[in-house]
């Protein structure tokens, strides 16, 4: 039994709920808990012990809907510090340095990066974007905001990044303290300009700014995977923020591309990568609602031969999932009827809470209602800089198909 840091708060779990701690798995939530102090601030160190007394790890203490502590170390010598944070960065900078070094080819092509992958490096809700010379964080996490200085000073130091830019995660600020302020001021600049390379096209990224870290690097083998059916294509690209899919199709030979986003700053970033790498493909920007815009498509019976599906999160909490699968079903439903025989679709999903068989079936439901045959070519997921513990499922978030529609 490990001794109790008397400067930390003590957890105590209900009997049995210490498995998935045992197991490796870093969250617990507020239904395992036995004993919880009755008051305690956001990110305060907590040591948690099972039922018996015996202790399992230390954490820190999150005021985030069901979740009650997030662990960080397993290991009783480890103490929460930001020597610790620092060397979870640098460790995890060394897992891409391996990486790199087993993709020669891909590292030549691209020079934009997935830095730390939160829990799956051992940070709890941060995740780091290495842009060319640009480093973009973004928090989802209020206990890990004094992580911070220590992990952008070490990447800082491994990239010799001129700027970073730092911002809180808008998706979780409305469930978690984050300081979007001082979380930005943390950083070298609000915002900052990268260009990078991708598959052998350049891209302007706004960091600071738009979704994400400002670019969806996570997509990148993915959009090798589809370029490769456009040649010769009339593509539909929807849900396309800066034209990252569309321009890998226009480089591949599309016919003529239609590209569909509702920020119209993100259109405007779109035709600027178009002109930066001075692509001919007669290609149309639309700012529109896309289910909206979907239905406009078949009342007026458009058709295409390659439909790219990349919706934001649908699916953020168990609570939006009925609600959130009948919107992939609707999206996956039109972008099948839009499509000629023989035709290409490229759907994806970005919410964790979404497994790859439940998107599967939302195309397949979506088939059925449609009266199509569809034949699935290809699995696709998330790239080797964007690791996913066994121990933690959560970090598989990226899932897609490519398949044939008759």
């Amino acid at each position: 039994m490990k001794p109790e840091n008397t400067d930390a708060l003590r957890i105590s779990l209900k009997p049995g709920r210490e498995k998935p701690v045992l197991h490796g798995h870093p969250w617990i939530f507020e239904g395992a808990l036995r004993m919880r102090p009755a008051c305690g601030p956001e990110g305060a160190p907590a040591e948690v012990f099972d039922a018996g007394g015996n202790w399992l790890g230390r954490g820190l203490l999150t005021g985030s809907g069901a979740l009650a502590v997030r662990l960080l170390t397993r290991d009783p010598d480890e103490p929460i510090t930001d020597a610790l944070f620092a060397d979870r960065a640098r460790r995890a900078w060394q897992r891409r340095q391996r990486i790199w070094e087993r993709e020669p080819a891909t590292r030549e092509r691209a020079d934009a990066w997935r830095l730390v992958h939160a829990e799956a490096d051992g940070l709890p809700g941060i995740v780091a974007d290495l842009y060319n010379d640009v480093l973009s964080l973004r928090i989802g996490c209020a206990a890990m905001q004094r992580a911070l200085p220590a992990i952008i000073d070490t990447l800082r130091s491994l990239t010799g990044a001129r700027e970073a830019v730092v911002m809180a995660d808008s998706d979780t600020a409305g469930r978690e303290a984050l300081d979007a302020e001082a979380i930005t001021a943390l950083g070298t600049a609000p915002a900052a300009q990268a260009r990078i390379r991708e598959n052998g096209l350049q891209f302007d990224v706004d960091c600071g700014l738009g979704q994400k870290t400002g670019f969806f690097v996570d997509q990148r083998h993915n959009r090798a995977r589809v370029a490769a059916y456009a040649r010769n294509a009339d593509v539909l690209g929807v849900y396309c923020y800066t034209g990252a899919f569309e321009a890998g199709a226009a480089a591949a030979g599309a016919k003529s591309i239609l590209a569909i986003d509702r920020s119209a700053a993100a259109l405007e970033r779109a035709a600027a990568n178009f002109q930066l790498n001075g692509l001919q493909t007669p290609t149309q920007f639309e700012c529109a609602d896309a289910p909206t815009a979907l239905r406009g498509l078949r009342d007026r019976a458009r058709s295409f031969d390659l439909v790219i599906l990349d919706p934001p999160r649908l699916v953020g909490s168990e609570a939006q999932r009925p609600k959130g699968m009948r919107a992939y079903k609707d999206i996956n439903l039109l972008g099948i009827k839009l499509l000629r025989p023989g035709g290409i679709l490229a759907s994806f999903s970005c919410s964790g809470l979404v497994s790859a068989d439940d998107l599967l079936k939302a195309i397949a439901f979506a088939a059925s209602d449609a009266g199509r045959t569809v034949r699935l070519l290809e699995t696709l997921g998330q790239p080797a800089d964007h690791p996913i513990p066994l121990a933690f499922p959560e970090a598989d978030y990226l899932k897609g198909f490519i398949a044939e529609v008759e």
